[in-house]
């Protein structure tokens, strides 16, 4: 494995813990709601689901765009909400589809049983929407744009050069250009 290699992996890895961490917090928030709605309400399990779904969907909206993905290309914010809305919407079918079957299915309904298949397709609509959002939704800069994005997270990260304003000499009192 050669130099290039071995840095795609470090940025692919970088890239999973990153979307993992806003996973991670989306996953509490997702499983919160659907426990407080299950326990506050008389709504069904799935549609209790699909209450705490969406909250965690624009939850995780937040913490992509601004975390996971701030360094990938931000010109077209209506085709990306609209892919990213499209994507989640195919998760929230995954995740709530399993619950569903074993819900109604197998009549594996208790609270244990419910947050257990929330989780397992959770986990599943998780590894879709990886793929998917960096794949579709956040796309990635070229390699010129991209350079310095992340760099006040990793000292290592090399200083992007100066823009068009910065590194000229201030100008002498009373002349305009």
């Amino acid at each position: 494995m050669g130099r290039g290699s071995s840095e795609l992996v470090r940025r692919y890895v970088h890239e999973a813990v990153k979307f993992g961490a806003v996973g991670g917090a989306g996953l509490l928030v997702n499983l919160g709601v659907f426990n407080l709605v299950r326990h506050l309400t008389d709504l069904p399990v799935v549609r209790a689901s699909v209450i705490a779904t969406v909250v965690a969907i624009a939850f995780n909206y937040v913490g992509f765009r601004h975390f996971t993905y701030r360094d990938r290309d931000k010109t077209g914010r209506t085709r990306e909400m609209t892919l990213f809305l499209l994507f989640s919407g195919v998760g929230l079918v995954i995740e709530n589809g399993i619950l569903f079957v074993a819900t109604y299915g197998f009549h594996w309904d208790s609270p244990l049983q419910s947050n257990i298949f929330k989780f397992v397709g959770i986990g599943i609509a998780t590894l879709f929407r990886f793929w998917s959002y960096r794949t579709w939704v956040f796309r990635a800069l070229p390699a010129r744009e991209a350079a310095g994005a992340e760099s006040f997270l990793d000292p290592a990260a090399p200083t992007p050069p100066p823009g068009p304003r910065q590194g000229r000499a201030p100008q002498a009192a009373g002349r305009r250009p």
